[in-house]
């Protein structure tokens, strides 16, 4: 039995503890809004974030941060990428040497474009950072249907850790090197699904919505491998899987964010009536950095970032993507 701690309280934060306990792992879950505690360690479930979903009684939730961190095998940072680099700020001075700390959260940090087990790293640096990251929305992990996921980690003997904390008949884990590559993909993917929402927002089709999938992945991996990510992580679960669960699923917060933005919904009043952080607005201004960084084309995300803060209408984003010059589809390809 391992002892965890879970930093931070949403849907993915509950839907991991749940998983933990269900396992036999011992779960404290932190969280700074005392209300959320109090639901939690009253009535057994996150029932604004993740109704339905009952913790085991073992589970107890608290807003003292230095009490959940003590002595744990393993701290789960899963607050909002947004937040990220603040609440691991505060968790620095009750970090011992070595603690490890695997984040569960996907995005990139728009003023520095870190990842986030490099804003960990660099506001704990004694710590152990690793990531664990996959197509596997909360409202089906809550529950344990089966799921596949990837743990990252810079150690072998760290990401075989991970797994076999996480591992289950639900919840198969499997383990990479590439860190950098799995954030990457975590990341854009929900600025792609975005635009795949748009897309049904406005009435489009599954050959609209394919088109956008596969020409998605394409940017993700050119902006992904620049940044010095291995190519074959944009073809696995992080990267083309979690980026066709997050393109397909209601389940996804991008997706319902970018479909009420089709029609014709601001990026504000979307996530206002989505309720909850909707990771690929914050991850927007990021990617179009990146590709500006390293001189990629990225013509999608550069579309999400129009319609998104430049008011250009998706209807007319959707025509400016048809209408571009005429190319082949892969330039490594020779005739």
């Amino acid at each position: 039995m391992a002892k965890i701690g879970m930093i931070g309280a949403g849907s993915w934060g509950t839907a991991l503890a749940a998983h933990l306990s269900r396992c036999g792992h011992k779960v404290e879950i932190w969280s700074i809004m005392k209300d959320e505690t109090d639901m939690i360690n009253n009535t057994h479930q996150q029932s604004v974030k993740l109704p339905g979903v009952i913790l085991d009684d073992t589970v107890i939730a608290d807003t003292d941060l230095e009490r959940v961190m003590r002595d744990k095998d393993m701290l789960v940072l899963a607050v909002p990428s947004a937040f990220t680099r603040s609440t691991a700020a505060s968790m620095a001075r009750y970090c011992r040497y070595g603690q490890l700390i695997v984040s569960v959260a996907k995005g990139i940090e728009e003023d520095t474009l870190m990842t986030l087990t490099e804003v960990i790293k660099e506001e704990i640096p004694n710590c152990e950072a690793a990531v664990l990251c996959g197509p596997t929305h909360a409202e089906e992990v809550g529950i344990g249907l089966p799921t596949a996921i990837v743990a990252g980690a810079s150690r072998k003997e760290v990401a075989d850790y991970i797994q076999s904390v996480f591992m289950d008949k639900s919840f198969r884990v499997y383990t990479s090197p590439d860190m950098l590559g799995m954030q990457v993909g975590a990341a854009l993917k929900n600025v792609i699904a975005l635009a795949a929402g748009c897309s049904d927002g406005l009435g489009c089709g599954d050959n609209t919505k394919a088109a956008l999938i596969t020409r998605g992945i394409a940017e993700i991996s050119q902006i992904g491998i620049a940044m010095g990510g291995r190519p074959e992580t944009f073809s696995g679960l992080t990267g083309i899987g979690d980026l066709i669960v997050t393109c397909a699923s209601m389940h996804s917060r991008n997706r319902r964010a970018g479909i009420l933005i089709g029609k014709g919904k601001t990026a504000d009043e979307a996530m206002k009536e989505v309720q909850q952080v909707v990771e690929g607005v914050y991850s927007a201004k990021a990617a179009l950095q990146l590709a500006d960084k390293y001189e990629m084309e990225a013509p999608i995300i550069r579309a999400v970032n129009r319609v998104l803060f430049g008011n250009e209408r998706p209807m007319q984003a959707v025509e400016d993507l048809m209408l571009r010059d005429s190319r082949i589809e892969n330039s490594g390809l020779e005739w």
